[in-house]
């Protein structure tokens, strides 16, 4: 999707609102975002500095409770920039995860669920990935 298309639910996922700081490193430049809303498969970093689509990067999302910030791989699947972002549509880009193989993707999908049960709540976390929580 380019930039010039009509604003729409980008979304590979549905998402809660939540917020977690997102840092990153650009060449020799560190950034500190916010994240307001995680899935499974992805996120979305509000920023005025958005990386350009197909971008790979290793970013540190710091959760509350958790002595160590996640360290996930993303690609940038998607932008808005500053001049078109909106209330609706605020400047950032949307991220894909990235997984090595099958046990990375399993135990990172372990971590969302518990993070989203222990922030919102294990009757909202199963309303948003869709299905019953394993005890």
């Amino acid at each position: 999707m380019s930039t010039s298309d009509p604003p729409r639910d980008r979304r590979l996922g549905d998402r809660l609102p939540i917020e977690l700081k997102v840092e990153y490193r650009r060449v020799n430049t560190f950034f500190a975002d916010y994240t307001k809303n995680i899935s499974r498969g992805g996120t979305f970093i509000a920023t005025d500095r958005p990386l350009p689509e197909g971008t790979e990067f290793v970013f540190a999302l710091g959760i509350p409770l958790m002595g160590e910030p996640l360290r996930l791989k993303g690609r940038v699947c998607w932008i808005t920039p500053v001049e078109d972002a909106t209330k609706a549509n605020p400047a950032g880009m949307g991220i894909e995860f990235q997984f090595a193989d099958d046990a990375e993707r399993r135990e990172t999908a372990k971590t969302v669920e518990k993070l989203l049960v222990d922030q919102l709540g294990e009757h909202i976390a199963e309303k948003l990935l869709g299905k019953k929580l394993e005890e």
